[in-house]
C-alpha cells in the first residue's frame, strides 16, 4: 500500500486596501489605447471588405475633386446611376485606375451639342452645375452615340481637359471595369462632400 502525504498551504486573501491602485491617468490611458485599437480593427476590415482608399490623380475632375484628394470608394455597388463618380480599371494607355462621372448607362443615347456646349442624355439636356466650364472639347467619336448594354458613357468635371468617353483612347466603359462608386472624400478632411445636394 502507498503512502499518500497532503500539504495544505494557506494563502492569506489580499484586502481592498491592500490591492495597489492605478493611477486615474494611467488607466485612461490604458482604456484609449484599446478603444484606438478598436478603432483600427473597424477601420482595417471596412477598408478591406467594404471600401478602397483612392487617391484622385490629375485635373480632370475639378472643381469637383483636386488632384491629391483621397476617396473612399463603396467597392460593393449594386447598380450604377448617372451622375454617379466611379473609379474604372479598365485598360488603357496609361494603364491606371481613373476617375470620371457616369453621364449615361447601357441602352441610353448620348447627344452633345459642341455650338452651344450642352450634353443632352435621351433627348433631355443635362443640368450640370458640377462642370467647371461648358463642353468644348470633342476629341473622335460621334455623337449621338448609343450606349451598348452593360457599358457606360463617363466624362471629366474639367470637360476641356478630360480624356474620356468622348475619346476612343478611352471609349465606353465595361461595367466589369468600375472598382466601385466613390461615397466620400476623407483627406483633405473638412471637405467630405462629393455630390450635389
Amino acid at each position: 500500500m502507498r503512502r499518500i502525504d497532503e500539504f495544505w498551504i494557506e494563502f492569506n486573501s489580499v484586502t481592498e486596501e491592500e490591492t495597489p491602485k492605478t493611477s486615474p491617468v494611467l488607466s485612461f490611458i490604458y482604456d484609449m489605447a484599446d478603444s484606438v485599437k478598436g478603432a483600427i480593427v473597424v477601420v482595417f476590415l471596412l477598408f478591406s471588405f467594404v471600401f478602397r482608399a483612392v487617391g484622385v490623380d490629375g485635373d480632370s475632375m475639378v472643381p469637383t475633386l483636386a488632384d491629391g484628394d483621397w476617396l473612399a470608394v463603396a467597392s460593393v455597388t449594386t447598380e450604377i446611376e448617372r451622375g454617379d463618380i466611379v473609379v474604372i480599371n479598365q485598360p488603357w494607355e496609361r494603364h491606371v485606375p481613373i476617375v470620371k462621372r457616369v453621364i449615361a448607362v447601357g441602352g441610353d443615347t448620348v447627344y452633345i451639342d459642341f455650338d452651344r456646349n450642352e450634353v443632352y442624355v435621351n433627348g433631355e439636356k443635362l443640368n450640370e452645375p458640377y462642370i467647371s466650364e461648358p463642353t468644348r472639347v470633342s476629341y473622335d467619336v460621334s455623337f449621338p452615340l448609343q450606349v451598348e448594354e452593360g457599358k457606360l458613357f463617363v466624362m471629366g468635371d474639367n470637360r476641356n481637359v478630360s480624356l474620356d468617353s468622348r475619346s476612343s483612347k478611352i471609349g465606353m466603359i465595361d461595367e466589369r471595369y468600375v472598382l466601385g462608386k466613390a461615397v466620400v472624400r476623407f483627406y483633405p478632411t473638412g471637405e467630405w462632400k462629393i455630390y450635389e445636394e
